[in-house]
């Protein structure tokens, strides 16, 4: 909003020009999001609290979690209201990737909080039921599979490769996959104080400079990636976003305050999916990603494990809490998974480079 309002006034005050600039804008996106966080943040939980969205702590966990119930949930909330207002401030709202973002990202949100709303009523960790929530998350999945299909070409850049794969009319079952696994699989990683959030915002910022790159031609054809016009102003998503999850992990550090619950997780998994996909580098999502992608797998893992031999590879999935189980203390087990994230995320922009 501030770039259609402030960016026009340029020729008469030589200021405004800074709006311009994509970097500038993302740096402020980021600052606004983490400033709402901070300030929003005490008030929000406190109402979360004395309203009795509280979390409700599965039974079959590990036992150390116990001392969670009571903990407010939703906490997600904080994050979709600060990365929305940042978003629509310092993006250009007449970009059509930026609304289509937002919108994926509120509906998956949507989702999550009709589960967990389901599961503060109850006061039981099961709330709507799996089939619906996939069914829910699938149709959204191919509606914005279907508008990226008319928005940009049909491909997927491959790193390491120099020309990418062409899907066809098969790319909008393929962005439906993306988004439905992204979503879930950092569903699945938060299950521990700011383990999910902070790789979150580590994968961001990796999307950020790549969709910046993807945007800007001479960046994209020296680096041999997909240019995607437009696909630039995605970076103040993504700083938004970064901001967001900063603020957040503010409250959700250990021992949390807050937890995210469904709707930002789902929420936040399925951004990082259409912003991957809009920039087609799905592939560098699952390299930088690959933490959640471990914790869906292994989950994967132990439950075909189960049924086929009726032995478990770990001792609990997802694979977090194996370690717990082994007697890491959850601090431990958290930053030492934030190191792998980051650790990913920069091998995964190293590979634009390696073509």
């Amino acid at each position: 909003m501030l770039y259609n309002l402030l960016y026009p006034l340029a020729d008469q005050y030589s200021f405004f020009n800074l709006f311009h600039y994509i970097t500038f804008r993302t740096v402020y996106a980021l600052v606004t999001a983490l400033v709402i966080c901070w300030v929003v943040g005490p008030c929000f939980i406190r109402w979360l609290d004395a309203s009795q969205h509280q979390q409700p702590i599965r039974s079959d966990g590990p036992q150390s979690h116990l001392v969670k119930q009571g903990t407010p949930t939703m906490g997600g909330l904080l994050i979709l209201f600060a990365l929305t207002i940042s978003t629509l401030l310092w993006a250009d709202l007449t970009n059509g990737f930026v609304w289509l973002t937002l919108l994926v990202t509120l509906g998956f949100g949507a989702i999550g909080w009709y589960d967990d709303h389901l599961k503060v009523m109850r006061q039981d960790s099961d709330g709507l039921a799996a089939r619906y929530k996939m069914l829910a998350m699938v149709v959204l999945g191919l509606v914005a599979g279907v508008a990226l299909y008319m928005m940009t070409d049909p491909v997927v850049d491959v790193p390491l490769m120099k020309d990418p794969l062409n899907f066809g009319g098969w790319y909008v079952l393929f962005v439906m996959l993306v988004l439905v696994g992204a979503s879930n699989a950092v569903n699945l990683t938060d299950g521990l104080d700011g383990l999910a959030v902070a790789p979150t915002f580590m994968v961001a910022a990796a999307l950020a400079v790549t969709v910046y790159l993807a945007g800007n031609t001479k960046f994209a054809n020296y680096l041999l990636i997909s240019h995607v016009s437009g696909v630039g102003e995605l970076t103040i998503f993504c700083g938004a976003m970064v901001g967001a999850c900063l603020g957040f992990l503010w409250f959700n550090t250990y021992p949390a305050q807050v937890f995210m619950g469904d709707v930002g997780a789902l929420a936040l998994g399925a951004a990082l999916g259409v912003v991957a996909c809009a920039a087609h580098q799905q592939l560098l999502l699952a390299i930088a990603g690959g933490l959640f992608v471990l914790e869906a797998v292994s989950v994967m893992v132990q439950v075909a494990s189960f049924k086929l031999t009726g032995k478990r590879v770990f001792r609990m999935a997802p694979i977090h809490h194996h370690y717990e189980l082994k007697g890491w203390a959850e601090p431990k087990v958290i930053v030492r998974f934030w190191i792998i994230s980051l650790l990913l995320s920069l091998i995964a922009l190293s590979t634009l480079k390696l073509r």
